[in-house]
C-alpha cells in the first residue's frame, strides 16, 4: 500500500494520532498538504522555530513556539465547537512529550480530537513515543518516492547537473535508466540527488555503470542503520549441484520479469523458499543465486541482532527492517538462521519477545503487498516454530545434503578458480575421492590450508598438499554423526532435495 493511501485510511479510520517517520521532511510535509487539499482538510504546522500557524505562508499565532502553549492553542479550536477538520502536523513533537505537563496537554488534545474527523500528525526522524499514547498512535514510514515519481525527477535532476557541471555526459540506454530508477527506490529525494550528482562527479559521466554506485551507497547507508546489509549476488556457476534449486528458479524467473513489467500473469511471483540442511553445504551461497537469476537485489537481515533490553523494542526493530525492505522492494530479503531469530522458546525464556516477533514476522509474511521475496536459512530444524513450517509460508523447502562424489570434484574445481589457478593440473577426482562426507566450506578450507603450508617453501601447490590437508581434518558430518542422520530422516519425508 502507498504511504499516501495506508494515511489516508488512518484519517478515515479516525486514529487521533499518527507517527509519521520519516527523513526527509521537505518532501513529507509537500505530500501531507496535497492530502490535506484533497481530504478537504486544513493544514496547520506547528515547529519549535516557527509555532504554530496555519496553511502555507501564513504568520504563528500568538506565543505558540512554546509547546505547551501550541497545544492549549490548538485545544481552544476544539472547545470552541469548531466544525472544521483539521490535519494539525507537529514537527519533533515526540521529544517535548517526556514532560509531564506537555504529555498531560497532549492527551487532553487527544480526548479532544478523538472521534472528529481530525488528525494528529507527529513528524520526526526516530519512532519514539511515551507508553500512555502508544495503544492509540498509529506508526508508518515513509516519505520516499515510488518508482512512478523517480521515473519524472530523473530527467530534471539529469538535467540539472549537466548545466551545473558541463564536462558531465550522458549515456544512457532506456534498460540502463529503468535499472537506475529501480535502483533508487528506497532512497528519500535528496539522498536520490546526492546520489546522482556523487556518481556523476566521479567519472564524469552519467551511464548505466552508476547502478553499482547507487548499490555502494545504499549498502553505506543501511549498513549505519544495522538494520538490513546489502550483499552482492553470485552466478549459478559457482554453485555445485543444486539441480532441483536451479530448475526452480529457471521456472518461475519469467514471473518476476513480468512483475517488473507491469505485464499481466495468471500466477503470481514467488514469496519465498526455506533451504535447510547440513552446516557449509552453499546454503548462503544458494540464496545469492537466487538474487542473481531473479534480476533483484539482495538484503540480509539478522533477526537475532534486532534484540534489546528495553520493553516493545524488540519488534519494533523488526518492523521497522520490515518496512524498510518494503520500501525497496522489489528485492531478495535473506534471513540467515532463522531459527535463531524466531525459535520455539515459547516465550518462558525470554518473557514471549520470541513469540512476539514470530507473530509479527508470519504478519508481514502473508499481508505483505510488495514483492519482496524472503529466502532464509536453518540449520537446527527442531528449535523451528511449526507455524513457520506450514504450506503457504514458503513457495518450497529445500534441503541441502552432504556434496556426493561428483559434486565434490566440482568443488574442488570451483575453488581452485576462484584462487586463480587452473583444475587442470589437479587431479580432481582423486581429491574427490579423498574427501568423503566434506562439505564445501571443509573442502574450501582445505585448499586455503595447502596455499598457507605451500607459500613457506615457496613452491606451488599440488595435489598431495590438499590430500595432506584433507587427512589432517576432522569433517562436521563424523563429528556430529548422530545430529546429521536425524536431520537426514526428518528432511526425507518433508522437503525436496535442492
Amino acid at each position: 500500500m502507498l504511504i499516501n493511501e495506508e494515511l489516508t485510511l488512518l484519517i478515515k479510520s479516525k486514529y487521533p494520532v499518527v507517527f509519521f517517520e520519516c527523513i526527509d521532511e521537505e518532501y513529507v510535509l509537500s505530500q501531507l498538504r496535497m492530502l490535506a487539499f484533497e481530504l478537504d482538510m486544513v493544514c496547520y504546522q506547528w515547529s519549535i522555530t516557527e509555532g504554530l500557524s496555519r496553511g502555507v505562508n501564513q504568520g504563528e499565532y500568538y506565543q505558540t513556539k512554546d509547546p505547551a502553549l501550541a497545544l492549549k492553542t490548538i485545544l481552544d479550536f476544539f472547545r470552541e465547537n469548531n466544525k472544521e477538520s483539521g490535519l494539525f502536523i507537529l514537527k519533533d513533537f515526540q521529544k517535548y512529550l517526556e514532560n509531564d505537563i506537555i504529555l498531560r496537554l497532549f492527551r487532553d488534545l487527544m480526548n479532544c480530537v478523538r472521534g472528529t474527523k481530525s488528525t494528529i500528525i507527529l513528524l520526526g526522524a526516530e519512532y519514539k513515543i511515551p507508553k500512555d499514547i502508544e495503544p492509540e498512535t498509529a506508526h508508518i514510514i515513509g516519505g520516499y518516492p515510488e518508482e512512478q515519481e523517480i521515473s519524472s525527477l530523473l530527467d530534471p535532476i539529469i538535467q540539472e547537473i549537466t548545466i551545473n557541471h558541463p564536462q558531465v555526459k550522458v549515456s544512457l540506454k532506456p534498460e540502463d535508466i529503468q535499472n537506475i530508477i529501480t535502483g533508487l527506490k528506497g532512497l528519500s529525494l535528496q539522498q536520490i540527488r546526492n546520489v546522482l550528482y556523487r556518481s556523476a562527479l566521479d567519472d564524469n559521466l552519467i551511464s548505466g555503470k552508476d547502478l553499482s554506485n547507487i548499490e555502494k551507497y545504499k549498502r553505506e547507508l543501511f549498513d549505519q542503520q544495522g538494520l538490513l546489509e546489502f550483499y552482492p549476488a553470485e552466478n549459478k556457476d559457482n554453485l555445485a549441484n543444486f539441480d532441483n534449486l536451479k530448475k526452480w528458479l529457471a521456472e518461475r524467473k519469467d514471473a518476476f520479469a513480468k512483475e517488473r513489467d507491469n505485464k499481466s500473469s495468471p500466477v503470481p511471483p514467488p514469496k519465498g523458499v526455506l533451504i535447510m540442511g547440513v552446516q557449509g553445504c552453499g546454503k548462503s551461497l544458494a540464496i545469492k543465486i537466487i538474487a542473481k537469476e531473479f534480476s533483484l537485489p539482495l538484503y540480509r537481515i539478522d533477526i537475532a541482532r534486532m534484540y534489546s533490553k528495553y520493553v516493545g523494542e524488540t519488534e519494533q526493530n523488526l518492523l521497522k527492517a520490515l518496512k524498510t525492505a518494503e520500501r525497496l522492494a522489489p528485492l531478495c530479503l535473506w534471513i540467515d538462521e532463522i531459527e535463531k531469530g524466531l525459535a520455539t522458546s515459547g516465550g518462558d525464556v525470554d518473557g514471549g519477545v520470541s513469540q512476539r516477533l514470530l507473530g509479527t514476522f508470519l504478519t508481514w509474511m502473508q499481508e505483505r503487498k510488495t514483492t519482496c521475496f524472503v529466502a532464509a536459512t536453518a540449520n537446527n530444524v527442531y528449535r523451528l516454530p511449526p507455524e513457520l513450517l506450514r504450506k503457504g509460508r514458503f513457495d518450497e523447502i529445500f534441503f541441502v545434503e552432504l556434496p556426493d562424489l561428483k559434486t565434490r570434484e566440482t568443488l574442488f574445481k570451483i575453488h581452485l578458480k576462484k584462487r586463480g589457478i587452473s583444475p587442470d593440473k589437479f587431479n580432481c577426482k582423486l581429491l574427490a575421492e579423498s574427501s568423503p562426507d566434506f562439505n564445501g566450506a571443509e573442502i574450501e578450507q582445505a585448499i586455503i590450508s595447502a596455499f598457507y603450508c605451500a607459500s613457506k617453501t615457496n613452491k606451488e601447490i599440488e595435489t598431495k598438499d590438499i590430500i595432506e590437508q584433507l587427512r589432517s581434518t576432522k569433517p562436521l558430518a563424523v563429528l556430529k554423526q548422530e545430529d546429521i542422520s536425524e536431520l537426514r530422516q526428518w528432511a526425507k519425508e518433508r522437503t525436496i532435495s535442492a
